[in-house]
């Protein structure tokens, strides 16, 4: 199988996840599917079953990391679709995650779900905007508590 082929299949591996988090928040299916841990470990074993053929040469480049060797490493179609399988699965880990937080503290849907779209296409910039938004609603909520 190609790389090209493993690309675009790996992109499929967590989409239905992240179009239920986001289009489908409340219905009983995702929360289900959300729950258990289970919905990452698909994209998790294909980055796996990729890095074990080069487990070697990766170990060596993470172990001491330098810009020309983190070159080496994702300027092939390997490495770039080894570490585009890395995002997808930390990146949905970070999303679930987000949504199972955001369910205990009442933090509405429609407030998470843009959030979750940014998680999705630029991982660290959702995480940060959730903080926020965790911060901003924790914070509302301990003023109501102490004018009641």
């Amino acid at each position: 199988m190609s790389m090209e082929t493993i690309f675009s299949f790996s992109s499929l591996l967590v989409m239905p996840f992240w179009l239920l988090m986001i289009f489908l928040p409340r219905w009983r299916v995702t929360q289900r599917l959300m729950t258990g841990t289970w919905v990452v470990i698909p994209a998790a074993l294909l980055y796996l079953v990729l890095i074990l053929p080069n487990f070697g040469t990766i170990f060596l480049t993470v172990l001491n990391p330098t810009l020309a060797g983190v070159i080496d490493l994702l300027g092939t179609p390997t490495g770039a679709t080894i570490g585009w399988v890395h995002f997808l699965a930390f990146d949905l880990f970070v999303g679930r995650w987000i949504y199972l937080e955001s369910g205990k503290k009442n933090i509405p849907a429609w407030i998470i779900s843009p959030i979750l779209f940014f998680v999705l296409m630029l991982g660290p910039v959702g995480f940060l905007l959730y903080l926020g938004v965790q911060t901003a609603v924790l914070h509302y909520n301990s003023n109501l508590d102490d004018k009641i």
